[in-house]
Formats: structure tokens, C-alpha cells, sequence
């Protein structure tokens, strides 16, 4: 199970670094998936992912505080409401599915907007 977590983990990580580059491929939910693989399989690449001078910080503070950084909830609540119009504009899509991808992105900003700011 140890190699399987470590393998899963150096997925999440290749997966993350692209979603720094790529717009709409999220990068910390799989860099928190990455540490929460190395937790379990190795400590000392769990020690390399939590030090990491750039997905470092963001990940401590959701470990330790649940915190998310004020710039990252006005970017994902922003690119959230930027997404639902593109949506909505390219595919014109029927009243319920509309309100259904709404009610999702909302309930998503909403948990986002209230976790504790990180300082």
C-alpha cells in the first residue's frame, strides 16, 4: 500500500504543477491530495512538500489552520463566476442544468469564503 500511496502522491504533485501552468486544472487540491498520500507513505517527501518555497505555505496553512490566503478566494471565487458565464454564454444550457451547476458553484465559494483567512 506504501508504494501505491508514494505512486499516487507523485501523481497528484505532476498533476498540481500543471495546474500551475493550465487555467482551469486546480493546482492545491492536488498538492493537498499529495500530501495527504505522502502522510501516509513517506515523511520525508510529506517534509519536502510542506517546505516547498512555493506550494509550501498554502498547504500549511490549510493543514494547521484550515486557512486559505485572501488572493486565492477572490481568485477561485472569481475564475468560479468567470466559469459559470462562459458556461452559460458557449452552451446555452436548460433552466435546470443552469441552476444546478449555479447551486454547485456557490455552495463551493460559499465553503471557500468561509474558511479563516491566512496570514
Amino acid at each position: 500500500m506504501r508504494i501505491v500511496l508514494m505512486g499516487l502522491g507523485w501523481l497528484f504533485v505532476a498533476l498540481g504543477i500543471l495546474g500551475a501552468f493550465l487555467p482551469l486544472l486546480p493546482t492545491t487540491p492536488f498538492m493537498l491530495l499529495a500530501v495527504a498520500c505522502f502522510t501516509r507513505s513517506s515523511p520525508s517527501l510529506e517534509a519536502w512538500l510542506l517546505n516547498h518555497p512555493r506550494f509550501g505555505p498554502p498547504l500549511r496553512n490549510w493543514r494547521e489552520h484550515g486557512a486559505i490566503s485572501r488572493r486565492a478566494k477572490v481568485a477561485a471565487v472569481g475564475l468560479m463566476a468567470a466559469s459559470y458565464a462562459i458556461f452559460v454564454a458557449s452552451t446555452a444550457p436548460p433552466l435546470w442544468r443552469a441552476l444546478l451547476v449555479l447551486a454547485i458553484l456557490l455552495c463551493s465559494s460559499l465553503f471557500i469564503v468561509t474558511r479563516p483567512d491566512a496570514s
